[in-house]
């Protein structure tokens, strides 16, 4: 990595003064906890000549429990949500997949807006300068040719934040702020399909906050990653679930993936699953499921393939232990 490179940091204290800062600036990058922005100008990937510090702006890191739900700030820290005890017992799949970011020093500063709109990430871009340049960089940085498949023109860098599938699964919704107004959408409607510019965001605009709806009465949630290390790695597939029962069989199901593609997804298909029970049956086609929809590349170092069957092989399990959970639990 190298140093630095020169920039202005700007400290706003009132969210009209950042949105007018970045409206001014189109080139501004926002700054968080830093854990993805600042690896990214020591490797020389970006040189915005203006941070925007956000941290001082006023409920940014605040958790509020609200009558249908949970409003987090984009401020809020992954060990804030480690430790809160409500998030834990209410929606356990956000707070496995904050506990599963990298380390604790880490968690202390990196932020859910930070993770959720973090860089895609790939062998070929997650470089040092000189590296990239002797390979006549790629297609996301400087390049006009995607290391990963050279015959097409799309950057296939993986999505690999662990809070987005966690949320996805829970049906949450952002705010997005610019100097016009707000508006709120859908998790799954801030990304797109392109490695190379896989967010929805509007130029000037932030993501201020995330609403998660009140937990379904008897849902039970949960997370999990595969990553080359127990520790730190990003994952090479995280699968998150939400899934409540019914007399035995599925009568909800959400399954959400990151690592696999450009953007975090939503599986498709899954309501042919509700009305049955938890079974080898229905397992196998979730498993198809899986595999048809994960389109791991080779931007990482395990193989595509074994990528897929991996991220299949989460969902099965989840499934099945989330099922056992509900099964066990007073029915409605």
């Amino acid at each position: 990595m190298q140093g630095l490179p020169n920039f202005e940091l700007q400290r706003p204290t009132h969210l009209a003064e950042a949105l007018a800062l970045l409206a001014a600036e189109p080139r501004a990058r926002l700054l968080a906890g830093g854990t993805d922005l600042v690896a990214n100008l020591r490797r020389g990937l970006e040189y915005p000549p203006l941070l925007i510090d956000l941290g001082a702006l006023p409920g940014f890191s605040a958790i509020d429990h609200v009558a249908n739900g949970l409003r987090l700030g984009a401020g809020v820290t992954l060990a804030q949500l480690t430790r809160d005890t409500a998030i834990a017992h209410d929606y356990p799949a956000l707070a496995e997949a904050a506990a599963s970011v990298a380390g604790p020093a880490h968690r202390s500063v990196a932020t859910i807006g930070g993770n959720l709109c973090q860089d895609t990430r790939c062998v070929f871009y997650n470089q040092s300068e000189w590296w990239r340049s002797a390979n006549r960089y790629c297609l996301k940085r400087g390049g006009d040719t995607c290391h990963v498949a050279p015959q097409g023109k799309r950057c296939h860098a993986a999505f690999s934040g662990d809070l987005a599938p966690a949320l996805l699964a829970l049906d949450a919704e952002v705010e997005l702020v610019d100097a016009r107004g707000t508006r709120r959408m859908a998790l799954a409607g801030l990304y797109r399909d392109d490695g190379a510019a896989h967010l929805q965001l509007a130029p000037g605009e932030l993501l201020h906050c995330v609403r998660v709806p009140s937990k379904a009465p008897h849902s039970v949630s949960a997370y999990r990653k595969a990553r080359v290390r127990g520790a730190m790695d990003f994952p090479l597939a995280g699968v998150a679930c939400s899934l409540t029962l019914r007399d035995g069989s599925l009568a909800n199901l959400r399954v959400a993936l990151t690592g696999t593609n450009t953007r975090p997804i939503v599986l498709g298909g899954t309501e042919e699953l509700l009305g049955k029970p938890v079974n080898d049956t229905s397992m196998l086609r979730l498993g198809k499921l899986v595999q048809k929809q994960a389109s791991p590349m080779r931007s990482t170092a395990m193989s595509s393939n074994y990528r897929r069957l991996v991220a299949a092989a989460l969902a099965q399990r989840l499934v099945r232990e989330l099922a056992a959970v509900a099964a066990s639990a007073p029915q409605p």
